[in-house]
């Protein structure tokens, strides 16, 4: 089993004038970060004391004197009940084979009875999650009766064994109940549809009242939601931590935050302040406004956002969920998903209009590499009378509004791309004129192997990422060396990575994958761009190997 690095997240809220925004900076948990080719994860943890004091002292020992008895002592052990390499005790317990519904309640409900539970921490895509409980005598016995017979979380059998740290890593006096931490720190996870506002607020408000909302995009897409006492704070932690927002994305990766209050200067889309309807931020220093004849937006482009919402969906697991029935609602309302295009006052449309482009280094090709990892690429076309600037038309509006949330602004060559969504709705083969670098300013797409996002299976396995500075390499053949890969950057005149790691890969494999670390995101979009889909041939092989890269969740190897 590897050790992940450390664990937790840490988020420095600011609330300056200048931004007019909650600013918040995030390490984020590193246990998450990995990819598809590694299995059975831990978090690492600091092993700071302290633990949730949710139940009395007494109450714990003699649960945990009954665990005991139930179970006996134990050792980590593998699932198939043979000793592994043995870790020594822990009061933290990493729990693996979770089904892909579970959520924080679902393994709190199933593992209470081994001893008080101080923290979960979920790791919803490795399908894995870690429990800390009061006393190491509990993670014992849970443990024990994990290697002797069948524990069964949400319907589905889980394994255990003791985390190689003593303590989940977690915001300062957030597993303190006293310390009147009301405002959840919500990481959203795989983000195929737009998050806004009224998403959040129709997912949060039946579990427990939200008095306020920021959502931002530092770090991928996060938000704070602050609720009215942190009773309701934790209700919601439960119910939801784990969950999808969306069938098979949006996935909610909830933590207690460190700020204790929110403060909300207007209300739109990304922040709301539900104790201030008619918040709206004031105009200063431009005088009088000039006269609207027909005075605010007609109906059709409210920012009611979302519009209506669609058929009642069980909340998930909520019969698993040991809250009362008057705190949480047996159905909630979850709202259709629409693009930002919606709700910002413009006509949706599956076309982004792509400037900023460095007029020698980009072609239809590498806006291919690029933007194909937010969704499907139709065409794309350079405009003949607007030099630098490319239409790319995408699979669909919400594909268009996930490349605007992570490129825009990003630097390719030392020029800043600028991504907006485009008045045309289909792009037109006319005016095909030759590029700089020879090739045409115009490329059909629509029927490559190369699109990620052509079935509802091929989509699932995408994680929607913003650029870092670590990329996730697979489709490679097993002969090709960290040597050969750094050649390949060389002949390209893009930069060479700085770290590499290749993962583990079944002997019968007939590709490789791995991890690439590059000194900066820039120089990481610049290797995507180029090299993403370059033809790998090897000696004696029939066909080439298409090398396949996207941005890792990693932030470091």
């Amino acid at each position: 089993m590897s050790t992940a690095e450390a664990a937790g997240q840490r988020e420095e809220g600011e609330y300056g004038r200048a931004a007019k925004r909650l600013k918040t900076e995030e390490k984020e948990t590193e246990a998450e970060e990995r990819e598809e080719g590694e299995e059975e994860l831990e978090e690492g943890e600091d092993s700071d004391s302290g633990s949730l004091p949710g139940n009395g002292e007494s109450a714990a020992d003699s649960r945990a004197r009954w665990s005991a008895s139930q179970c006996g002592g134990g050792v980590g052990r593998r699932d198939n009940g043979k000793d592994s390499h043995r870790i020594s005790p822990s009061p933290v317990v990493h729990v693996r084979g979770l089904c892909e519904a579970v959520v924080e309640a679902d393994l709190i409900d199933a593992l209470e009875k081994f001893g008080p539970i101080c923290y979960v921490m979920m790791m919803p895509f490795k399908r894995q999650a870690l429990v800390e409980f009061s006393a190491v005598e509990s993670a014992d016995c849970c443990v024990s009766c994990g290697a002797k017979e069948p524990v069964y979380i949400a319907g589905q059998q889980a394994y255990f064994n003791y985390s190689t740290s003593k303590r989940i890593t977690r915001p300062t006096n957030a597993d303190n109940p006293n310390s009147g931490n009301k405002v959840l720190l919500l990481s959203i996870q795989n983000p195929l549809y737009p998050i806004t506002t009224d998403v959040l607020y129709t997912v949060c408000n039946p579990i427990g009242s939200v008095l306020r909302i920021v959502i931002f995009k530092r770090n991928g897409i996060q938000a704070m939601v602050e609720f009215e006492s942190v009773q309701c704070a934790q209700k919601a932690k439960a119910a939801l931590n784990g969950a999808d927002i969306y069938a098979g994305c949006c996935t909610l990766k909830i933590e207690y935050a460190r700020p204790t209050r929110l403060n909300v200067i207007k209300n739109d889309n990304e922040s709301w302040d539900y104790t201030k309807p008619y918040l709206v931020r004031r105009d200063r220093g431009k005088g009088r406004q000039r006269q609207a004849i027909l005075g605010e937006h007609p109906s059709s482009y409210s920012d009611n956002g979302y519009g209506p919402p669609c058929p009642l969906l069980p909340l998930p697991g909520n019969s698993r969920y040991k809250l009362a029935s008057v705190d949480v609602p047996d159905m909630v309302s979850y709202p259709l998903p629409q693009s930002s295009s919606s709700y910002s006052g413009h006509a949706p449309s599956s076309v982004a209009m792509v400037s900023g482009l460095h007029p020698s280094k980009m072609n239809c090709t590498r806006i291919f590499n690029l933007f194909c990892l937010y969704g499907n690429i139709e065409k794309v076309k350079f405009m003949k009378s607007v030099p630098g600037t490319a239409l790319v038309e995408m699979g669909d509006e919400y594909a268009v509004d996930r490349a605007i949330t992570h490129l825009n602004s990003i630097k390719v060559f030392g020029k800043r791309l600028n991504v907006c969504v485009s008045k045309q709705h289909a792009v037109i083969p006319s005016q095909v004129f030759e590029l700089e670098d020879g090739s045409s300013s115009y490329k059909d797409f629509a029927m490559t192997r190369n699109n990620r996002f052509s079935s509802a299976g091929q989509a699932s396995k995408n994680i929607i990422q913003p650029p870092s500075a670590v990329l996730h390499y697979y489709n490679v053949p097993p002969c090709i060396s960290q040597d050969h890969l750094l050649r390949l950057c060389t002949e390209h005149d893009v930069p060479g990575f700085i770290k590499f790691k290749m993962f583990d890969a079944k002997p019968s494999s007939k590709t490789i994958s791995g991890l690439l670390e590059f000194d900066s995101k820039t120089e990481a979009v610049e290797v995507l761009t180029v090299l993403n889909h370059y033809q790998i041939r090897i000696p004696n092989g029939s066909n080439p190997y298409t090398l396949k890269l996207c941005f890792s969740t990693s932030s470091h190897l």
